[in-house]
């Protein structure tokens, strides 16, 4: 029977990833990855022969349609991303709306993401939070952070190491330097880290000593 399964892989340590995960990743008839060279080193480690295509955010929209058609045609594809749950921040919704409209089974297993363990360990409040992932590069940058100023819940952002500070700045000047903020970067892996404090200490921290990795930041939310 056709199926979709979103599979989610570790976010660095590989005992993250479930046995269901790794059953389904064997069982399936092929995987999508967002990247196969990456994900080729992940189906090695777990013993997983089963047929590899790319899937990213550069091929996505072409890629659908030919997938699409397999499924249709009985077969089962599992998508992964590089690191976490499929379409949080990195390709998916695309091919799963398409399943949807076509009336294609999608299931999405539990597993890693990266902002759970960064939202539950930064000590902010997370009975309600708003996930806002990698805000605009340029365009609509200015505005997104505006709109966010009277924000009540804890805000999630996704940001890479050469852009933290850049991004710590604006929080400050848009949302005050004594609002609480924390800072999580290389989550299960070997040098993880988890800086708290206001966004004037976390960016001083930040300036005299460079991150390096996946970086998740949780910003407490307007009193």
């Amino acid at each position: 029977m056709s199926k979709l399964y979103l599979v989610p892989t570790p976010i660095g340590n590989l005992e993250d990833i479930t046995l269901r995960a790794i059953r389904t990743l064997k069982e399936v008839d092929f995987i999508l990855a967002e990247d196969t060279r990456t994900s080729g080193k992940l189906l090695k480690h777990f013993e997983i022969a089963t047929q590899m295509y790319s899937h990213h955010m550069h091929n996505e929209h072409k890629s659908v349609e030919g997938v699409i058609s397999r499924l249709k045609n009985g077969e089962t594809c599992a998508l992964i991303s590089d690191a976490g749950t499929p379409a949080i921040s990195d390709p998916g919704f695309l091919l799963t709306r398409a399943c949807v409209q076509q009336d294609i089974d999608v299931e999405c297993l539990p597993g890693a993401t990266a902002f759970v363990p960064a939202l539950v360990n930064s000590g902010l409040p997370n009975d309600k939070f708003v996930f806002e992932g990698f805000l605009p590069v340029k365009k609509g940058r200015q505005t997104r952070l505006k709109l966010l100023t009277e924000e009540t819940r804890t805000m999630i952002f996704y940001e890479s190491p050469h852009k933290l500070l850049k991004t710590l700045t604006h929080f400050g000047e848009y949302f005050g330097t004594d609002r609480q903020v924390s800072v999580s970067r290389e989550l299960t892996k070997l040098f993880e880290e988890t800086k708290r404090g206001n966004i004037a200490e976390v960016l001083s921290y930040y300036t005299e000593k460079p991150a390096k990795g996946e970086i998740v930041i949780i910003v407490e939310g307007k009193k």
